[in-house]
């Protein structure tokens, strides 16, 4: 996609720029592959594919063909494709109705932080980089060095990323009672961070979190 890393300027005087979108067929296959094999195995009943055909007809082109070739071979989940633009509306409008969404990186990177905002925020979004042989996990909020040592970020994101970590490696029970943990601390809005309107820190609701688990044994 976009984030291959191809950028040059044109010119010598640096008054026009420009960057190569690399689309390629396995890329796209793997991805998509990916999103039908997940929605399979969690039970999900339909895949979206976002893109801009209409107008990148060669690179989001390529991308929806092969999404349309591998939905041939998973008849039992709805395959449907979207514009990013109308994407985007539909989330504001009716989240509800989506279920796995499989678009390339540009697209996909403005549409999870709108997915977190209808959730709370970024603060609440966890996040996982899968390869074929490893994956990484980290929330989708970054680093955030500004609010390093303060005791002020929601730790939401960060637990959340640990229990996707540990679903991964087949450890679901462990992974369901960290969710539910977490569920319930937000739900009951004591130990909240200031983003929930709350007052607490990180460490007040990070140990709000690990008693819930601890209860849960």
């Amino acid at each position: 996609g976009l984030y291959s890393g191809i950028e040059h300027f044109v010119d010598k005087d640096r008054t026009c720029a420009e960057s190569i979108r690399v689309i390629t067929r396995k890329a796209s296959e793997r991805i998509i592959r990916f999103a039908f094999e997940y929605a399979r195995r969690e039970g999900r009943k339909r895949i979206t594919l976002v893109h801009k055909a209409n107008i990148l007809k060669t690179t989001c082109g390529l991308f929806l063909e092969v999404g349309r070739i591998i939905a041939s071979s998973y008849k039992e989940i709805e395959f449907e494709d979207r514009i990013v633009d109308n994407m985007a509306m539909q989330l504001v409008k009716k989240p509800e109705e989506y279920d796995v969404i499989v678009c390339t990186n540009l697209f996909g990177d403005i549409l999870s932080d709108l997915a977190a905002g209808l959730v709370g925020g970024l603060g609440l979004a966890p996040g996982a980089n899968i390869g074929e042989d490893m994956a990484v996990f980290e929330p989708v909020h970054g680093s955030a060095p500004k609010y390093a040592g303060k005791d002020k970020v929601n730790p939401t994101a960060t637990i959340l990323s640990a229990a996707m970590m540990l679903k991964y490696l087949g450890e679901k029970e462990a992974a369901e009672k960290i969710v539910k943990a977490v569920e319930e601390v937000i739900e009951e809005g004591t130990h909240s961070t200031y983003d929930f309107g709350g007052k607490a820190g990180t460490k007040e609701m990070t140990a709000a979190i690990i008693s819930k688990i601890k209860r849960g044994q």
